[in-house]
């Protein structure tokens, strides 16, 4: 469709005309009333307004900010600019503040550090961590921890000259070949490049568009891989690729051609199958193959089902399937021998239960651990295939304990890392046959923290429809006062099942002890009570994750914890669009927003096959292509449902390179607020020009980014408390 633009001819024109037309509509000034910005002599950028009529099911929506999606542009990067001009300008008073955040956010982390080594094959690989290197270094001994280092993966010094790096390692099972997947955009497209580790050699083929996703078969000379669309970043190939040959030969050995679906390769724990998974919000289906015959075909495991999800692994003479099969909503554990895989074969290893959600599974020679949840709280299982079962024990209100790297089959030793909102990240080793704990790291938080000074609780918010209850996980500063007057912030996401575990961050101290209560909403969307409590916020549940979060933020002001002139919300991605339509909702709810790459235009990005995610999501928010889908889609988009009203202070911030939400969504969003809406709060939208999904890469940046946010959110406040 040709756009406004050419009917008008000249642009000026146009934009003056258009921009009249907005105002006299919308019934409030150009830049959206900002006099607080005014008054320091900084104008807020005003985006050219061109809209775009798009038609669907017989509805025309007026997008005046369409064209923000054209990368290339000049005009799109020059007004991403100037927006980031206008930010730094109205948080400059603030530059005091921040250094002051990144001081102490640096300062209470451990810049030169070790992870736990693990025991992988004849070597125990760690990663490390130098004071003034931003990225790690990747390192093993071999045969003992008191054995020489051996560096195989610097990331600092491949990152030399690149604003934006990253890269993880892939070493084969006998630990003399090494893969690496390196991405120099945030965009999530990956080289692969391969690297003699016992003669030092890096061999000259470089495997592009790669998605990172990648494993060795047990010649330890073949390496499988799987490529993206470039188009859409859907991973959909998997090709396998001879040591030192052009990587134009490599075979392709799979490609999943349903658009719904994506593909990854992988190995079975016991190293003796490589696995491809195509995998739907809905459903999988996979393949294997000897990963001692890497160029053998491999073999389908069960014809894929919709509705039908499952997790395959490999022990003795057994697959075991995690799998909803037979309405099985929170899943149960399957075996079925690996000649025979047909589901009449399926024997039951732990049944279905409708109070337990079994996320997942471990498997170890002479015994079974299976992460399960229960009651919203994760626990560990112990089963032994030889003799009794038993949990391993936790006893705060809200907590994280999760299985940890655990590679090895001959074994009877556990680790499992623990974690609350008040305790930092330790790693144990459990002995499952003695049931003795032993701690191997805490994560060190310098400057004298002492989790006795904290106070973790769990506490349950009745939900708008009054059929259940919400969970909230706080941690707060001994002494604090339920008198209304503490600022909050309130987190959450409630999207694609992934639940928010209540965990340690010594950054979120330069709020905690400025008298902040830090807040984790489980809202519906996530896993946290189960599989039921994801079904009840997606597609046409959705709006049951938006009114949860507000009955949340109600419930919180009415025990006394914060009150609306001091309440902030955050949320990044899914829970971007979370931030987005809550502020649609109850804008009066909350002093401050902070949304981080916000999934915004919802409607708009769904009908667009051609953009990373869409097809495959469709089970997830629905496709618009259907109208009741449409309609119910349309009714909460963020972007779509923006009102001329007041709207509290908000921080957008997206990537340019994002793979994941478009940096076009937020900027379109903030483009439409500012145009519209009738307060004299602040609007920033800060665009990171050279990075991604996760915001910029190597420690200090993001160290710097959480200083900009909470300067943010403290400057707010008016005067800023000192940290206790």
């Amino acid at each position: 469709m040709p756009r406004a633009e050419a009917v008008y001819g000249d642009r000026s024109t146009l934009v003056a005309a258009l921009l009249a037309v907005s105002i006299q509509a919308a019934g409030c000034v150009a830049d959206g009333g900002e006099p607080s910005a005014a008054a320091a002599g900084v104008t807020p950028p005003v985006p050219r307004v061109i809209p775009e009529q798009l038609e669907t099911h017989g509805h025309t929506r007026i997008d005046n900010y369409y064209w923000l999606n054209q990368r290339e542009d000049p005009e799109v990067i020059e007004y991403l600019e100037a927006e980031n001009g206008h930010t730094d300008a109205l948080m400059a008073h603030t530059e005091g503040l921040q250094a002051e955040l990144f001081d102490e956010i640096r300062g209470r982390i451990k810049q030169t550090d070790l992870s736990v080594p693990v025991k992988e094959g004849d070597f125990f690989y760690y990663t490390r961590t130098e004071d003034g290197r931003d990225y790690p270094i990747h390192a093993r001994k071999r045969g003992s921890l008191d054995a020489e280092e051996e560096v195989i993966l610097d990331v600092n010094a491949l990152a030399e000259g690149h604003d934006f790096f990253a890269a993880f390692p892939e070493v084969s099972s006998a630990g003399d070949m090494m893969a690496w997947a390196e991405d120099t955009r945030g965009r999530r497209i990956h080289t692969i490049r391969i690297r003699n580790l016992g003669t030092g050699e890096t061999y000259p083929e470089a495997i592009e568009g790669a998605s990172g996703n990648m494993v060795w078969a047990e010649d330890n000379r073949t390496l499988f891989y799987t490529k993206r669309d470039l188009g859409t970043l859907r991973s959909y190939q998997i090709y396998r690729h001879r040591v030192g040959t052009d990587p134009a030969d490599d075979v392709l050995v799979y490609q999943e051609d349903d658009e719904e679906f994506s593909s990854r390769v992988r190995k079975t724990k016991s190293k003796r199958y490589l696995v491809i998974s195509s995998s739907h919000t809905l459903a999988d289906e996979h393949r294997f193959l000897d990963a001692t015959d890497p160029e053998g075909e491999f073999t389908l495991f069960l014809p894929r089902e919709r509705g039908h999800e499952h997790r395959i692994d490999h022990l003795g003479g057994h697959f075991y399937v995690r799998t909803n099969l037979d309405r099985a909503e929170n899943f149960k554990l399957m075996r079925t021998p690996v000649d025979r895989t047909s589901t009449d074969q399926w024997e039951t290893v732990v049944p279905h239960r409708s109070d337990v959600f079994l996320q997942g599974f471990e498997l170890f020679r002479n015994y079974l651990v299976l992460s399960e949840r229960e009651a919203g709280l994760t626990r560990l299982r112990v089963r032994a295939w030889q003799g009794d079962e038993y949990q391993i024990a936790f006893d705060e209100p809200a907590y994280l304990a999760s299985l940890s790297a655990n590679p090895e089959l001959d074994t009877d030793i556990l680790r499992f890392a623990y974690t609350s909102l008040s305790a930092p990240r330790a790693v144990y080793h459990y002995d499952m046959s003695t049931r003795e704990r032993t701690l191997l790291k805490e994560d060190e938080v310098l400057g004298g923290y002492d989790r006795a000074d904290y106070v973790v609780e769990r506490l349950h918010a009745p939900a708008r429809d009054g059929a259940v209850e919400v969970p909230v996980s706080l941690v707060y500063r001994r002494g604090l006062e339920k008198d209304g007057d503490n600022p909050l912030l309130l987190y959450a996401y409630g999207s694609y099942g992934s639940s928010m575990e209540a965990t340690f961050s010594s950054t979120r101290l330069s709020l905690i002890d400025r008298g902040f209560v830090y807040a984790i909403a489980h809202i519906r969307g996530g896993q946290e009570l189960g599989r039921a409590w994801y079904e009840d916020g997606k597609m046409f549940n959705k709006k049951n994750t938006f009114t949860d979060y507000v009955h949340v933020a109600d419930f919180l002001i009415a025990e006394g914890y914060t009150s609306p002139e001091k309440l902030f919300a955050r949320g990044g991605s899914a829970g971007g669009l979370l931030m987005g339509a809550v502020v649609n909702m109850r804008p009066e709810l909350f002093r401050g927003v902070v949304a981080h790459v916000p999934f915004v235009d919802v409607v708009t990005t769904m009908l667009d096959e051609s953009i990373p995610l869409t097809t495959f999501e469709w089970d997830e928010w629905g496709n618009p292509e259907d109208l009741e889908s449409y309609r119910y889609m349309l009714s909460y988009s963020p972007y779509d449902q923006v009102e001329a009203k007041d709207y509290p202070n908000l921080l957008v911030t997206t990537g340019l390179h994002d793979s994941q939400v478009q940096y076009w969504e937020p900027a379109k969003w903030v483009a439409k607020l500012r145009s519209v809406k009738t307060d004299e709060n602040r609007l920033l939208l800060k665009t990171h020009m050279d990075a991604g999904h996760g915001g910029g890469s190597g420690r200090d940046r993001e160290y710097e980014e959480l200083a900009f946010e909470f300067a943010f959110i403290l400057d707010l406040l008016g005067e800023t408390p000192s940290p206790r």
